[in-house]
């Protein structure tokens, strides 16, 4: 009996998981790949594509960690106060319940892989994607906070 129920438990963890459409998310293109749902509620994971120089607003997770991986480009990431560099393929982590944002530093822009755990974060850009920063902060700070995010400040660059 306890093979069988390996065996089961090994196909359905290798089932692939189907990316979502693409999502424009305030001049970013925002593509999850796995969502909580696929993973049990372990993980979700998206990519995050800025045009130019750029990034989100400081925030906290209060119930996720969040690993960035950076595809294309550099960034500095903001963490807790301090900020590092990082350089395409290089990889960084942010405990939950730290302050934290990054900005994409070419005029290119790039692209950040990330991974939150546990997942649900990544639900937060479909039911955001018809709000405007900063004209509807109201309405995303409301959002935010039932997907475990806390808007703290401005984008890295606007300070």
């Amino acid at each position: 009996m306890t093979r069988s129920f390996l065996a089961l438990t090994l196909v359905a963890l290798a089932l692939p998981a189907l990316a979502h459409d693409p999502i424009e998310w305030n001049g970013s293109t925002i593509h999850v790949l796995l969502d909580k749902d696929a993973t049990g509620g372990s993980l979700g994971m998206f990519t995050s594509r800025f045009p130019g120089p750029g990034g989100p607003p400081r925030h906290v997770h209060d119930d996720a960690g969040e690993a960035f991986y950076v595809l294309e480009g550099g960034a500095d990431f903001l963490a807790d106060g301090e900020v590092i560099h990082v350089s395409q393929g290089e990889a960084v982590f942010v405990q939950k319940g730290v302050d934290h944002t990054f900005h994409l530093t070419g005029d290119s822009g790039g692209k950040i892989l990330v991974i939150v755990t546990p997942g649900g974060f990544e639900g937060f850009f479909e039911a955001t994607k018809h709000l405007k920063l900063p004209d509807d902060m109201d309405e995303l700070n409301r959002i935010s906070a039932e997907f475990g995010q806390i808007f703290t400040g401005p984008p890295l660059a606007a300070q």
